[in-house]
């Protein structure tokens, strides 16, 4: 039987981050028909080549849904109408003043201390992780899991690999975020080079927050991402179907295209021991662990929640208020500027 291998380009809804890219094309690629996907960012596209028969481009716009809408992802053959949803920061903003306030209370009262020296605390890792956990970024994560829970679910086995994906991320950030602060003591930073670093490290947040208001599309342009051909590894590695899959699914989730994960590496960098750096990073994961845990054992996804919009509005505001915070200590620890809060 003839093929007939022709090129298509679809409208893909939902998209907000490189992660998006990597994502998208992973599971277009797994269809049997598709011999080739590449998605973009900027147009909100992916482009195809495969063999769909004579299928029209709206019923295959149909079948690429059905794969990518457990992501959140639609496919269409038309133009996504971008309207951004002004009214969710009418509720957003409060909440995140309110946020703010609790912030200076327990900041004044000594009780917590999630910023303070310039310092990326266990308490900061940990809330970083919680909103990292229900973002966009962290979808390729939760693409991981659905991939990984579909092939061991047809052999009946649910429970126990989700327990080892869990267990397996949550020991390897431990240990992989000691291993970077261990080598942040060999390659010793000095003021200019740490500064140099947090400034680094305040930005790259800075745009994380931006790129949840979901308002500004030329920043998604500037968020890091891992070079894909490690992305392209770690998500293969799901399709094994071999006992100790689950646990190197865990483990491979520290190399994903997550800017969440890699803004906390750089600050790991800085710590210079490996029990800081490991206790970061395991602060980090463990926040992201509700989330995950909820989205391996049921059909939990804020981005199908009809109050999406205003959850992703205050996490970027939150995510924007930390950078800040950081930003501004890392001015005041260097001496350019005297501090402007009392912690």
């Amino acid at each position: 039987m003839s093929t007939q291998i022709q090129k298509y380009t679809f409208h893909i809804h939902g998209m907000h981050c490189k992660a998006c890219i990597f994502l998208t094309e992973s599971e277009l690629t797994d269809l049997p028909e598709v011999t080739s996907a590449k998605s973009n960012l900027d147009t909100h596209t992916v482009e195809l080549t495969g063999d769909f028969g004579d299928r029209s481009p709206e019923a295959i716009a149909l079948v690429l849904t059905d794969i990518l809408s457990k992501h959140g992802y639609t496919v269409s053959v038309e133009r996504e109408s971008k309207n951004v949803k002004w009214v969710d920061f009418k509720v957003a903003i409060p909440i995140a003043i309110a946020f703010a306030v609790l912030f200076f209370i327990l900041q004044k009262i000594g009780l917590v201390n999630l910023v303070g020296g310039g310092n990326i605390t266990y308490g900061t890792a940990f809330v970083i992780g919680l909103i990292a956990s229900v973002s966009t970024c962290m979808a390729v994560v939760g693409g991981l899991v659905l991939s990984m829970s579909a092939t061991f679910a047809k052999e009946g086995d649910k429970v126990r690999p989700q327990l080892m994906f869990h267990a397996g991320r949550i020991v390897s950030f431990f240990i992989l975020g000691g291993i970077i602060g261990a080598l942040g003591a060999v390659f010793t930073l000095n003021t200019t080079g740490t500064f140099a670093l947090s400034l680094l490290i305040g930005s790259v947040m800075l745009i994380l927050g931006i790129n949840l208001l979901d308002v500004f599309p030329w920043a998604k342009k500037l968020q890091p991402s891992m070079p894909k051909i490690v992305s392209k590894h770690a998500h293969g590695v799901s399709k094994w179907n071999h006992t100790l899959t689950p646990l190197l699914v865990g483990i491979a989730t520290f190399f994903l295209p997550c800017g969440f994960t890699q803004s906390m590496q750089l600050y790991t960098l800085t710590t210079g021991s490996f029990l800081e750096g490991g206790l970061t990073m395991l602060a980090f994961a463990l926040g992201t662990l509700p989330v995950l845990a909820l989205l391996s054992f049921s059909s939990f996804s804020i981005h199908k929640s009809k109050n999406a919009g205003i959850f992703f509005k205050t996490a970027g505001l939150v995510v924007i208020l930390f950078a800040i915070f950081n930003l501004i200590n890392s001015l005041v620890v260097i001496g350019l500027i005297p501090p402007l809060f009392n912690f």
